[in-house]
């Protein structure tokens, strides 16, 4: 009797499973979600290469959610203020994504359908910056020792990989974006190698070494907005560019270098998303040498002859006016801050009777504050005549208030940001360690200062 229920369980399941797999998959669009732990803001922006497709606002949870219907299979990219993510998504994918503000990349993890492909590229991220240190105490070593080190290092990534796919059949497109993460990756590091090592190699040479560049794609428009690649394209075209009667560490930030990499890109990358997005980034590099400003209007009407994108185009215009607009003697824009009490002011109450440096920290990097506070202490001791003021680049929230209060620092010279994205292009923060010294009148002495570089400490000996 026992025999025969448990017969006529197993065909009930047996039919069951027959009739779902003939029910058609009807699942389209894409659904992404997510909740971010410790946010740093009350929103993330949905990118599509360089276009914002959605700001989504999180709930009382820390949470977001969006269906998106029209959206093709690629690359797209997930922003929480100052950090982004990278994301693979493909059609009838539902994918939700946990991330703790407060250790951005270490903390990433994705679940639903399609989390593999993503969890892998996370995965490898990791392993790579892991790897940073190890390999840059091989830059000394012979080419031959450097290659193989890294041979090794992307057979490894590539078994990782082969078990991957064989346990998820990933689609084509998964498939080569997957790879391109670490293949990419180290085709980088071997040009940044030979853009160090190699400027004097002779022909013969150059050939053994670079013979890795016949199995790569200098075309690829579906990877045109994936990190790894564009890499590698700008380092490729770099040592493509590079007079080698010279090394590259004299000519990296010089104007007719980067010409000459837009001379390179011109010549070789076809397809006109990548190559409007390769220009673009060159053209930042070049906008955001400041001592190269006097330059800029040439290397301009040459970045206009390569680029065809109006709105790249007005993006470096903009980019470059900003940067006229923080040069000595300016008045230094205004932008809306927040102070402990939470109130709204204007930067133009942090004049006073003394000259003000203003530096800068971010919720996300609690290591990099401290290591300014450190800094902090020796400038104020050596510098009693200068008022220092800190701003957080995103708005506090209650584990701010508690760190500050636990390391006792004096929150009447404690400010944050309102809105990054908009203080970030008028003030032209692009990296955090980043200083502005304003005088009694808000005018600018120095708008593009390093607050961790020793010649910053010169600077104000001057003052």
């Amino acid at each position: 009797m026992v025999h025969k229920i448990i017969l006529k369980i197993l065909l009930v399941l047996l039919v069951l499973l027959i009739v779902s797999c003939n029910i058609p998959d009807e699942r389209s669009g894409i659904f992404f979600g997510g909740q971010i732990i410790n946010p740093s803001s009350r929103s993330v922006t949905f990118y599509q290469g360089n276009n914002a497709l959605e700001m989504l606002n999180l709930d009382n949870n820390f949470r977001f959610q969006k269906k998106f219907d029209s959206i093709e299979s690629g690359i797209y990219k997930l922003e929480h203020l100052p950090e982004y993510q990278t994301l693979l998504l493909e059609e009838k994918d539902s994918l939700w994504v946990r991330i703790n503000a407060a250790a951005f990349n270490a903390s990433v993890v994705f679940s639903g359908i399609g989390a593999s492909k993503n969890n892998f590229l996370m995965e490898l991220l990791l392993k790579h910056e892991a790897e940073g240190e190890f390999l840059s105490s091989k830059y000394s070593s012979n080419s031959e020792i450097f290659t193989t080190i890294l041979d090794s290092l992307l057979i490894e990534k590539k078994e990782l990989w082969i078990k991957m796919d064989i346990a998820n059949s990933l689609t084509p497109i998964a498939q080569k974006v997957t790879q391109a993460a670490y293949i990419y990756h180290y085709a980088t590091i071997k040009e940044r190698y030979a853009l160090l090592r190699g400027a004097k190699w002779d022909e013969k040479k150059d050939s053994l070494y670079f013979g890795y560049r016949t199995f790569l794609n200098f075309g690829d428009n579906d990877l045109a907005f994936f990190d790894p690649y564009i890499n590698y394209i700008l380092n490729f075209i770099s040592q493509k560019a590079i007079d080698k009667s010279n090394t590259f560490f004299k000519q990296k930030k010089t104007t007719d270098f980067n010409i000459n990499r837009l001379k390179v890109l011109d010549q070789i990358i076809t397809g006109p998303v990548l190559r409007n997005n390769l220009a673009r980034a060159i053209a930042f590099e070049e906008i955001l040498t400041f001592e190269n400003h006097n330059q800029h209007e040439r290397f301009l009407q040459y970045y206009s002859t390569v680029n065809n994108s109006p709105s790249y185009f007005t993006e470096v215009l903009t980019l470059h006016a900003n940067i006229n607009r923080m040069v000595k003697n300016k008045v230094l824009p205004k932008v809306k801050l927040q102070n402990i009490y939470r109130d709204t002011i204007s930067s133009s109450s942090l004049t006073s009777n003394k000259t003000t440096v203003l530096y800068f920290w971010s919720q996300t990097q609690m290591n990099h504050y401290q290591n300014s506070l450190k800094r902090l202490k020796k400038l104020e001791t050596n510098n009693p005549h200068i008022r220092f003021i800190g701003i957080c680049i995103q708005p506090f929230n209650s584990m701010v208030d508690q760190v500050q209060e636990i390391m006792k620092i004096n929150l009447e010279n404690q400010f944050a940001l309102i809105d990054f994205e908009k203080a970030s292009e008028l003030w032209v923060l692009t990296i955090l360690n980043k200083a502005i010294i304003i005088n009694e009148k808000g005018n600018v002495l120095e708008g593009f200062g390093n607050f961790s570089d020793l010649a910053f400490e010169e600077l104000l000996k001057k003052l």
